[in-house]
């Protein structure tokens, strides 16, 4: 049986212009890989049927919400489509202390505040791209989540959005659901092995130094 290794939390970020697919990607790496662990976003809009405060988001007035912020307490926040959203800091920084892997569902303007925080050096960002701005509209349509005039504003938003691609670590062509879901774990599984992000391999080599000390090389 091969030695685990321990190991700081992965910080993954997804973002993606509405309807490019990250909500989806989100909740399958979340069905798929134990893992992994939602961070959980505050946020000022009303909450949508069946939705609950602590396990989709926390829902907050806009002054409690202004009065967090003030205080320091929000690793990323935003303001979206005439609603703020933040993600806490204080619960990110412990799961990845504790080894283990966060995911944030966040916008450009969500990603480019955590390159800048903290934890900046040690997330991995990935930008989905949709295959045509035919297929998006398409997308937005069939999910029949939002109003015309809402749907409206996505796709006006949109272009805005895709001209950040290029400060992602990871940018993906979401052209095939599974295809592209394939690509997310293969960057997963890579990224979790990197050395730095390895915290116990200092110690796996000291012993196997103590095993060299311990032996006449001589022999």
């Amino acid at each position: 049986m091969s030695e685990t290794i321990a190991r700081n939390g992965l910080l993954l970020v997804l973002s993606s212009p509405s309807g490019a697919g990250k909500s989806t990607m989100a909740r399958r790496l979340l069905e798929d890989d134990a893992q992994f662990q939602l961070s959980v976003s505050a946020t000022t809009r009303p909450p949508r049927d069946g939705e609950e405060h602590g396990k989709h988001y926390f829902f907050h007035t806009v002054d409690e919400f202004k009065a967090m912020r003030d205080r320091g307490e929000f690793l990323e926040h935003a303001k979206v489509f005439g609603n703020f959203y933040a993600t806490p800091q204080t619960p990110v920084e412990e799961a990845l202390a504790d080894g283990r892997d966060v995911l944030l569902d966040v916008d450009w303007q969500g990603a480019q505040q955590l390159r800048d925080s903290s934890l900046g050096r040690t997330a991995v960002q990935i930008f989905l791209l949709p295959p045509s701005i035919a297929a998006l509209e398409s997308r937005l349509n069939v999910r029949g989540l939002d109003s015309e005039d809402v749907i409206a504003t996505r796709m006006a938003k949109a272009k805005s959005e895709i001209s950040h691609w290029a400060e992602y670590d990871y940018v993906l062509i979401n052209d095939n659901l599974e295809s592209c879901y394939s690509q997310i774990r293969t960057i997963v599984n890579a990224e979790r092995l990197r050395r730095d992000r390895q915290r116990g391999l200092r110690d796996h080599v000291d012993r196997l130094n103590r095993e060299f000390s311990s032996k006449d090389l001589d022999e």
